[in-house]
């Protein structure tokens, strides 16, 4: 983002603190009937959609043209990008779905931390990425695209290790 301001954090902070909230909360109530096929894809989508998001990072950080990046905070973008990064997070919601919190509401306390977690840290990321990615412009949209797509290997990785277990 060339601008940034208090607005622009919350648009973001908002965006990866409801969905990293929302998506285990959805995985908790889906957890007991669609627990098998969630789980069993889950990382798939993930990865699939943080190697899109990466790559095309990478391929902006060797485009010259300023005016071309998409710099966005947009309703396709977001969407596209918070579902990304909380797509795992609906698993953990359906492994909470088999464990037996007591009390019983412990859960959505949990539910209500990682959303105000994520997005306070969602915040302060997006401020903290827009001063190294104005003092390091492409590199540093290199190495989030970098971090996005190896992100994504870690969670395939994950679920090998899993299974080799």
């Amino acid at each position: 983002l060339k601008k940034i301001n208090l607005k622009s954090c919350a648009i973001v902070g908002l965006w990866f603190g409801a969905f990293q909230g929302l998506m285990p909360m959805i995985g908790y109530f889906l957890g007991n009937t669609f627990a098998d096929k969630i789980t069993s894809i889950d990382h798939w989508i993930a990865f699939i959609l943080l190697a899109i998001i990466g790559g095309n990072m990478i391929k902006e950080s060797f485009d010259k043209c300023e005016e071309c990046k998409d710099d966005s905070l947009g309703f396709k973008t977001m969407l596209v990008m918070a579902i990304a990064t909380s797509i795992d997070a609906l698993a953990i919601g359906v492994s909470f779905a088999f464990t037996d919190f007591e009390p019983d509401w412990f859960v959505y306390i949990a539910f209500i931390l990682i959303g105000v977690i994520t997005f306070t840290l969602s915040s302060i990321g997006v401020k903290i990425g827009n001063i190294l990615g104005t003092k390091y412009k492409s590199k540093a949209e290199f190495a989030g695209g970098l971090i996005l797509i190896l992100l994504g290997l870690k969670i395939l990785l994950d679920v090998v290790k899993n299974l080799v277990k």
